[in-house]
């Protein structure tokens, strides 16, 4: 591909310089077009990347232009290996992250009750925190409209940042997980989800986030540690028997229906299957047995509530428990007390919240003499939502899930097999995946009670009453997607006949984020919609994201495209590590630890920051270090200055000249062996250990190399021919091989000489640098030329002499078949350190000694 574009040579600039690089190439890039997708490729020609969509409702942060940096490289280099790279970019913007930014920064709220106001205009300025602690009141259908307008702004700054950083992205791929074409494949793949019988609507407890009112998903919950405290209980067994236990929620007294206890649990056998009457209420409940019953814990009884945690799921639907739920989705408890419950005693609970009821009851189970001892504090594990700052509850409530293999063994199996036809990078990760497939307890929970998200696409028949037929819900055609049941009406029914009896309601909820950005690669590959471009790109060949969201984003992309076409959705998962600050911690806004990179990428330039990024491995975590993001600066001035020298000396119109000097041959076979490494190393999507070697080589170069030939370079004939082709060779690989890394300043060097871009020329080969040479070289003759130049500039240092200085004598000891090789570059050696006269003394030491004598 290299010349194909016939961009005018550049010629080399007096003083070279990295500012203004970014701004310069990425315009150039884009009108060029440089990074296009070429769909007239087959499929065999296009490498197909799954880009994670970033959440546009907060600021990009380092971890950001970490990961997204590495999959630069791997886009880059395989575009360079003569594969047209579908490399698309999305943006989240759906979901309660986006819906809590709104709030936040208009203090608003929604309320669906509210009519549309189509002359409501939100603040022009965001606002204060008196005015989020008392939002303002706004339609849905207002509260979504500023939601979008908002994500477009969002989305801006993304985009410039990206553009800053050089992400080699086709933006005329870009898509939204909000837009029409994601909205309409979300819900084709539900309603074929739902007519497979894999999507289906319960009744059941729910996971319940309070702040935000929605419920959530398994996959969504992370522990944090909170204080609480033990209370112990006095319920009353038969004979008047004391029964004690232990329970953190004492609040859920009036929700109990059972206790349990492990069948081997000798102090409890003879309850089993007895009742016992609850303190303060005095309801009757079972004892039953159950092996999940932990008899170390506390008294070895536990309280069941519906509900207070996921083991009192399990037991209730286990054991076939009765249900009396008390905390509404408010978090306040209910106003009426459950069947069974006295409403005497509930009443001072009523329309408490959970905390204000816990006090309360304690001070009833004081009261009547119930509560044993003074709680003792402890400190424990709480279920929150990973965005929720209130803990969760579980509330009775009907929602829609899709089978995922939590109660399904043999899907699960099927699932768990996926996971090993996967490439796994590195290998590691995929033991995460297994771990979290096998522990699934639940199918996924896809539907949620919030508003700016992909719309749940049935309605429901009422009846005369106007309940609603769960049961049979209405459908749109495929044809008709998206639509929005909350203002569309379905297939035989007019507007008018919603809500009223013997018309239809539609269903008021939204899809689960991960519901659509599970659906990534059929979205932006035109699944349905553009068939000709799916079949080029689908399955894609690279899924890059971080480990911790195998859980979610992975597993549910693996999920979705299983159950739909019976594949992987893409061959090769390469799994980024965490950032973390120089302390070792991982970054988080609420450690305050965060980085945001702009900054650095103006102070320091894209290309220094990209090379501290890709000196972090696959799946390993990487420490932020502002020293080594100079490093980077530094390579990239270095790659400019010694550039500009190398092309000053007449590289540029020796490139195709023949290499023959045994210093020139010696130099680009290491060369071949640092493009073999580096092409093994990218094969494998180790784009560090390219790094690594491509930059010790260069250092190499640049000290060893060019130091020890310019002299002859300088001059004509042969010999310097020999000289300038080697140092234009080697010029042309480094620039391709630094060219994933450090795009700016390679694609800068190449237009002073080359035409067309760098990163579409194509990769080095051993065959290409081979090629140059007229004779075989031997990478270890230019370490020796290298030693030996070392010794004399150390010699001039101790004596306090410049590099300049002549040298009228030296003097090289070492084994005979050492000095013999040295003959070969003596004339190298001695105009590099200026030495007048050089003798061999063969066998006087076991290693080469460089003696000068000044």
């Amino acid at each position: 591909m290299t010349d194909t574009t016939r961009t005018a040579r550049t010629g080399v600039p007096e003083r070279p310089s990295l500012e203004g690089l970014e701004e310069t190439w990425a315009d150039r890039w884009q009108s060029d077009g440089t990074y296009a997708f070429d769909r007239s490729k087959e499929r065999s020609d296009v490498y197909s990347i799954d880009t994670p969509p970033p959440t546009v409702s907060g600021e990009l942060h380092m971890g950001h232009v970490f990961s997204y940096t590495h999959t630069d490289t791997v886009a880059r280099f395989q575009r360079m290996r003569g594969r047209t790279v579908f490399y698309p970019m999305g943006w989240d913007d759906n979901g309660l992250p986006t819906e809590r930014r709104v709030q936040n920064v208009y203090g608003v709220r929604p309320d669906p009750a509210l009519p549309y106001d189509p002359d409501w205009r939100p603040p022009a300025a965001p606002v204060g925190d008196d005015a989020r602690k008392n939002p303002t009141a706004i339609s849905r259908r207002n509260f979504i409209e500023l939601c979008e307008t908002l994500t477009v702004e969002d989305e801006k700054v993304f985009e410039t940042l990206w553009r800053r950083l050089g992400l080699s992205v086709d933006w005329s791929l870009t898509y939204t997980t909000i837009g029409r074409a994601a909205r309409a494949a979300s819900q084709r793949a539900f309603l074929r989800n739902l007519a497979r019988g894999e999507a289906y609507q319960a009744e059941a407890p729910t996971l319940w986030d309070v702040g935000f009112g929605t419920a959530v998903a398994q996959a969504e919950l992370e522990d944090r540690d909170r204080p609480g405290a033990y209370h112990r209980l006095r319920f009353t067994g038969p004979d008047g028997r004391e029964v004690l236990i232990d329970t953190t929620r004492p609040e859920l007294l009036p929700a109990c229906v059972a206790l349990v206890c492990h069948p081997d649990d000798d102090r409890y056998a003879d309850l089993v299957g007895a009742s016992v009457r609850t303190p303060v209420f005095g309801v009757e409940v079972p004892v039953r047995a159950h092996p999940l019953a932990d008899p170390a814990k506390g008294t070895g009884i536990a309280m069941v509530c519906t509900f207070g945690d996921l083991a009192d799921v399990t037991w209730w639907r286990e054991l076939r428990l009765d249900t009396r739920v008390v905390i509404g989705r408010d978090g306040r408890l209910l106003p009426e007390p459950p069947a069974g419950v006295p409403a005497e005693p509930y009443a001072a609970l009523a329309g408490q919240t959970v905390n204000g009821a816990r006090r309360t009851l304690v001070e009833l189970l004081g009261d009547a003499g119930d509560l044993v001892g003074e709680p003792r504090p402890i400190t424990h594990p709480v279920k929150f939502y990973e965005r929720g700052d209130r803990p969760l509850e579980i509330v009775s409530t009907r929602q829609w899930y899709l089978r995922n293999g939590g109660r399904d063994a043999d899907l699960r199996e099927e699932l768990l097999a996926r996971g090993r036809e996967l490439r796994w990078v590195p290998e590691h990760m995929r033991h995460r995946y297994e771990h979290w497939v096998g522990g699934l307890t639940g199918d996924w929970l896809v539907s949620r009670q919030r508003f700016f998200g992909v719309p749940v696409p049935v309605w429901y028949r009422l009846d005369d009453a106007g309940e609603p037929d769960w049961t049979h819900p209405l459908i749109p055609d495929e044809a008709t997607l998206p639509i929005d049941p909350t203002s569309d009406s379905p297939p035989g029914y007019q507007e008018s006949q919603r809500g009223e009896p013997g018309g239809f309601t539609g269903d008021p909820d939204v899809l689960d984020t991960w519901a659509t950005s599970s659906l990534t690669p059929q979205i932006v590959g035109g699944w349905e919609t553009d068939p000709d471009l799916y079949r080029r790109v689908f399955p894609m060949d690279l899924r890059p994201q971080g480990h911790d969201i195998i859980r979610t984003w992975l597993f549910a992309t693996v999920v979705r495209s299983h159950l739909e076409h019976g594949v992987l959705p893409w061959r090769t998962a390469v799994l980024s590590g965490w950032i973390l600050d120089p302390d070792r911690k991982k970054m988080s806004k609420s450690k305050g630890n965060v980085v945001t990179p702009m900054g650095l990428l103006e102070q320091h330039g894209s290309d220094a920051v990209r090379y501290w990024a890709a000196n972090g491995k696959p799946g390993m975590d990487l420490a932020f270090d502002p020293a080594q993001v100079k490093v980077g600066r530094r390579l990239a001035t270095k790659l400019l200055n010694a550039s500009r020298f190398a092309l000053g000396l007449g590289a540029a119109d020796a490139l195709r000249a023949p290499v023959d000097q045994p210093l020139d041959t010696a130099m680009l076979a290491e060369l071949s062996g640092v493009v073999a490494t580096a092409t093994a190393a990218f094969d494998g999507y180790d784009h560090t250990a390219a790094l690594m070697a491509t930059e010790a080589f260069f250092w190499r170069f640049c000290d060893d190399y060019i130091e020890l030939v310019k002299e002859r370079a300088y001059g004509s004939g042969p010999a310097a021919d020999s000289a300038r082709a080697a140092l234009a060779t080697a010029l042309s690989v480094q620039l391709r091989l630094f060219a994933p890394v450090l795009p700016f300043v390679t694609e800068e060097v190449w237009s002073w000489w080359r035409y067309g871009s760098v990163h579409r020329s194509t990769w080095p080969t051993t065959y290409e640098v081979g090629r140059a040479m007229r004779a075989p070289g031997d990478p270890e003759l230019l370490r020796l030329a290298a030693d030996a130049l070392g010794q004399v500039r150390r010699a001039k240092s101790e004596r306090k002499l410049s590099m300049k200085a002549d040298v009228p004598l030296a003097e090289a000891l070492g084994p005979a078949a050492l000095l013999d090789q040295l003959t070969t570059v003596a004339g190298d050696l001695r105009a590099a350190g200026r030495i007048a006269k050089l003798d061999l003394l063969p066998d006087r030491t076991p290693e080469l000694v460089i003696a000068c004598a000044f």
